[in-house]
């Protein structure tokens, strides 16, 4: 088995480098104007790009010329590079993982959760690649999926800060919903409207402390 790459750590949101560009804030949209299946979702960041090991030349060298290429704006070339990389390494921990984020830069978010679930099959120890997948699920509406991931980071790794973060920001997000919800049920609930009033503001003030 290769050595364990050093992943750096990825909150709600970071910048978009390699990784995926954050986007929305958590709040969910007016009860009245949207059903409960159309709750926005949040916005979760993708953990940064895999640092290669030190000694291991050919995996350096190839993220070097990934990066270069990321660096250009170059994502297409950049998978290419990846690709070509992977067809006579192809368990290389590290360049898998560039190679998903990239997809998932490129929005191709189909292909980039399946790369983070092959990640995660050949390498359950690692709790990023269970982050990222959350991410996925969590920008496609799948609130529960993207809770089960983080549960399972933290279950890979329990002292993973970004992956607690994350789920405790997610829960905010999940409130938010849920009391919408309820309010377009009950509008006349007074109680419930506080609720959900309180929730967003709670939502905003997280997203100002980012």
């Amino acid at each position: 088995m290769p050595p364990t790459p050093r992943f750096s750590d990825a909150r709600f949101p970071i910048p978009a480098a390699a990784a995926l560009i954050a986007a929305a804030a958590l709040m969910a949209p007016a009860a009245h104007a949207q059903s409960a299946n159309a709750q926005a979702a949040p916005t979760i960041a993708p953990t940064l790009a895999a640092k290669p090991p030190a000694n291991d030349n050919p995996t350096a060298a190839a993220m070097k010329a990934i990066a270069g290429a990321l660096r250009k704006g170059d994502r297409p070339g950049a998978l290419k590079l990846a690709d070509a990389f992977l067809a006579t390494h192809p368990r290389n921990v590290s360049v898998r993982f560039q190679r998903a984020v990239i997809l998932e830069d490129l929005n191709r978010l189909p292909e980039a959760a399946a790369a983070f679930e092959s990640l995660i099959r050949d390498f359950p120890e690692l709790p990023e690649p269970y982050n990222d997948l959350a991410v996925i699920h969590a920008a496609q509406g799948h609130l529960e999926l993207a809770e089960q991931d983080l549960r399972r980071s933290i279950g890979a790794q329990p002292n993973y800060v970004t992956a607690r973060e994350n789920l405790g920001d997610l829960y905010i997000a999940m409130a938010v919903a849920s009391y919408a919800s309820g309010v377009q049920l009950a509008p006349a609930n007074g109680a419930l409207r506080k609720k959900l009033a309180m929730a967003r503001n709670l939502s905003a003030e997280l997203t100002k402390a980012r």
